[in-house]
């Protein structure tokens, strides 16, 4: 029986939905495009041009590009390299502490600790210790590890940026500023207080904000294609093979994914570094030759012009101490380098912020990226340099507090 042909009007009004939902679902696997000719194109290239005669102008176009990268190639040597390091042991050493349960140990003691104070596990403190005592990719180094992320839920483990972060490179600072000169030792207590109690706030905050997006129920490896068959909290994963098996997979793993990790933030510390030293160091004796450790002094200057603000958020005794926080934006190690550098008497204030600042945000703009990159949570990381910004100005502040209080 042959069926009834269907009008005319519904056939066209057929294909047009067809055609509608095909080119949709072709256009959702499809590049973001642009003209190729646009605004963004002249301003981009105006503001490039303008950036290297900023430099030009006062160094020569020539010791200006020979500074660049020489300063960028010795903080590969003596800085990328030397993270890398530090992630590959760490990696290690995370690995193994995973698979012989010293991380589900500290999950399970400070847990009544760490979730009443920053909303995280037990294990977070882990990935605070690792980043004391080395630098801020420790975190990721930990964070990529199964074990370690069964106890995070998603939007927790969006957090562990911020929260190991803040902790970055905190043994070096410490021991690098109560060294410095005698009496430093309670000024940086001040400073290490300051950064204990902005770093609940920063967490909080971050949290606040990974809820909204992931819930409070999605797991850390759900991505990692697999369904958790067993209580986290009373069982724990480990690698098949006898103890010693055991203990050299770990370890070998361990150091594999502190290669990635290491190789991960070298982009970022180079650029930023780079930048912010060029703009702090100034002319040496005997004029510019291209070296490294040159510059045209931008900040200090700025320093000088904002000189009565930062006296009173943060107790300066010298316009010029401002390049210090700012150099720890782009690595921690050259902001302590730094404070050698500069010929000045520094005061029980000056000492508790930069231990606070240099400790808070120790490197965060040049790892931050990458980082949240390396968790899957590209579309966090404004976010996260958004409050860890904040946290770094208000431990330098509170830290000056702590200082007129107390001392």
């Amino acid at each position: 029986m042959e069926q009834p042909v269907p009008p005319l009007a519904d056939n066209v009004e057929k294909e047009k939905k067809e055609s509608t939902t095909t080119a949709t679902e072709v256009c959702k696997d499809q590049p973001v495009l642009k003209k190729a000719v646009s605004v963004e194109g002249f301003v981009c290239l105006a503001l490039v041009i303008g950036f290297f005669t900023l430099f030009g102008i006062k160094m020569g176009f020539a010791n200006t590009l020979n500074t660049w990268f020489k300063t960028a190639f010795d903080l590969l040597i003596n800085t990328c390299f030397y993270l890398m390091a530090i992630a590959v042991v760490i990696g290690a050493l995370a690995e193994l502490l995973s698979e012989f349960g010293v991380i589900s140990l500290a999950n399970k003691v400070l847990s009544p600790l760490m979730k009443p104070l920053f909303g995280m596990p037990g294990a977070t403190s882990m990935a605070i210790l690792a980043s004391f005592l080395s630098d801020n990719p420790a975190v990721l180094t930990l964070a990529d590890s199964k074990g370690f992320r069964r106890y995070f839920k998603k939007y927790q483990l969006g957090a562990i940026t911020n929260v190991g972060t803040t902790y970055g490179m905190g043994l070096i600072v410490i021991v690098s500023m109560v060294t410095m000169k005698s009496g430093n030792a309670l000024p940086v207590l001040m400073g290490v207080i300051a950064v204990f109690l902005t770093s609940i706030l920063v967490t909080r905050l971050m949290l606040f904000k990974t809820k909204k997006i992931y819930g409070t129920e999605a797991e850390a490896v759900e991505d990692e294609g697999e369904t958790i068959v067993y209580d986290a909290d009373r069982f724990r994963e480990i690698r098949s093979g006898g103890g010693l098996n055991r203990f050299f997979s770990a370890i070998l793993d361990g150091g594999k994914s502190g290669v990635k990790i290491g190789l991960g933030i070298i982009p970022g510390v180079l650029i930023i570094a780079t930048i912010v030293m060029m703009l702090t160091y100034g002319e040496p004796t005997g004029g510019y030759t291209g070296s490294a450790g040159e510059g045209i002094a931008l900040i200090p200057a700025i320093g000088e012009f904002c000189s009565p603000v930062l006296k009173f958020l943060f107790g300066f005794s010298s316009p010029e101490n401002i390049a210090v926080p700012l150099t720890a934006l782009g690595s921690a190690g050259a902001a302590l380098g730094l404070i050698g550098r500069l010929s000045i008497e520094f005061s029980a204030n000056d000492v508790a912020v930069f231990t606070a600042m240099c400790m808070f945000w120790s490197g965060y703009l040049s790892t931050h990226v990458s980082m949240m990159d390396s968790l899957k949570m590209r579309n966090l990381t404004g976010w996260a340099i958004l409050f860890h910004t904040i946290g770094g100005i208000v431990a330098g502040i509170l830290a000056n507090v702590l200082v007129c209080i107390f001392l």
